[in-house]
């Protein structure tokens, strides 16, 4: 197989996913001009090389709709001979486009791919796309579908873990991301969003809280015992009796943020980077996705992780670095614990408690943030891994060269 490495890794800073955010005003399809551009140029890239694009984005309809990868890359005044495609995989939709792309290039059929996503969740309202999980009774019943947060707050009651100690951990990631921020370790791949008149709409992550405290989000309301009031209690007590009572300990500080945001990976063969003189700086070693009980929902990391380490002959040992999605404090503690990793190499910056989780970019971010830590510690072997709705799990291997 022809070997795929990743060539850049540029995203926008996350905004705030509410009117007020400080992307709320950009339209989805201008974070991706902006990123389009800045890819075209910081590269030299004569874009009618590229073969393809492959976005996504996971609520796909208004301003996100009609085939978002494909418009954009026109809009931003790429050739016209790039075709594009959008995909939604879930929450992991942004790291299996890097995937997709991947397996484009290994499989030899293309030679250089955009992957990448977006989601402007303060403009385009997550879950507005609606479907059949959500929609149908019938097909709700039948799958036992309960919301994200209720599946969160199952696995914390499942596995005993406490509120405080899920405090802490988002108290952690808030202080990580700003000592990162401040240390300037994201400014290689953030490309600040502007105005039709050339302002600064937002350079830097919008949501991090630099003078968070456990005390502060001791105060915070539970935000999913209302719902599970609603019935939702009961279809995760019938899936799992063993679960007496549903403890309600996650809330908005402890849980990824909504924001707004939108990141590409340039991935491609050796051959045409010696073309257009791109210097490789990773090696896309394994990737895999997995299927888990789409009630509990969020137990896919680790599995998808092992699967990983296998194809590419590793163990968790090997992996210098890991990047696990911060959907919610107990997907993290969960992960960290089954793949029984030093939680010192996990996150290093932060993750989406503090920054946010733009649902179809974030795997793309969280690759290229990893992609940038390697570098900047000089270490070899990063894993980024998501939990994905409806019951799922992905995650991928990369090597620095």
């Amino acid at each position: 197989m022809t070997d795929a490495f990743i060539y850049d890794a540029l995203r926008t800073p996350r905004g705030k996913g509410k009117k007020d955010g400080g992307l709320a005003t950009c339209k989805p399809v201008d974070l991706l001009k902006t990123l389009f551009q800045a890819l075209q140029k910081r590269n030299d890239l004569d874009t009618s090389q590229v073969d393809d694009i492959v976005l996504g984005c996971v609520t796909p309809i208004a301003e996100q709709g009609s085939n978002i990868a494909r418009i954009a890359s026109l809009y931003a005044g790429w050739d016209v001979t790039v075709p594009g495609v959008t995909l939604n995989r879930f929450c992991a939709s942004g790291l299996e486009s890097i995937n997709l792309a991947a397996s484009k290039v290994m499989g030899g059929q293309e030679d250089l791919v955009v992957a990448g996503g977006v989601e402007s969740m303060s403009r385009c309202k997550m879950g507005h796309d609606g479907g059949a999980m959500y929609m149908d009774p019938l097909v709700n019943d039948a799958l036992g579908f309960i919301p994200q947060g209720i599946s969160a707050d199952l696995i914390a009651t499942l596995e005993g873990y406490q509120r405080e100690e899920l405090d802490q951990l988002a108290l952690t990631s808030h202080q990580k991301a700003a000592a990162a921020r401040q240390a300037g370790f994201f400014e290689k791949s953030i490309v600040p969003v502007m105005d039709p008149a050339g302002r600064i709409l937002l350079d830097h992550d919008e949501t991090i809280r630099e003078k968070a405290s456990l005390e502060d989000l001791a105060k915070l309301q539970p935000s999913f015992a209302f719902i599970g009031d609603m019935g939702f209690d009961s279809t995760a007590r019938y899936k799992y009796p063993q679960a007496e009572n549903i403890r309600h300990v996650h809330h908005a500080g402890n849980s990824s943020g909504i924001v707004d945001g939108a990141a590409l990976v340039l991935v491609g063969s050796e051959k045409i980077g010696k073309q257009l003189g791109l210097k490789p700086r990773a090696r896309i070693l394994s990737y895999a996705v997995v299927g888990t009980e789409p009630t509990i929902m969020l137990t896919g990391p680790a599995p998808a992780t092992r699967r990983a380490l296998k194809k590419a002959g590793l163990q968790a040992k090997d992996i210098d670095l890991f990047e696990i999605n911060e959907a919610f404090a107990a997907v993290l503690k969960k992960a960290v614990l089954e793949l029984n990793v030093d939680p010192q190499i996990v996150n290093v910056n932060g993750g989406a408690m503090a920054m946010g989780h733009p649902l179809g970019a974030t795997g793309a971010v969280l690759t290229g943030t990893l992609l940038d830590e390697l570098e900047r510690r000089n270490l070899k072997r990063g894993c980024v891994t998501l939990c994905v709705g409806a019951g799922m799990g992905i995650a991928t291997i990369i090597e620095r060269v």
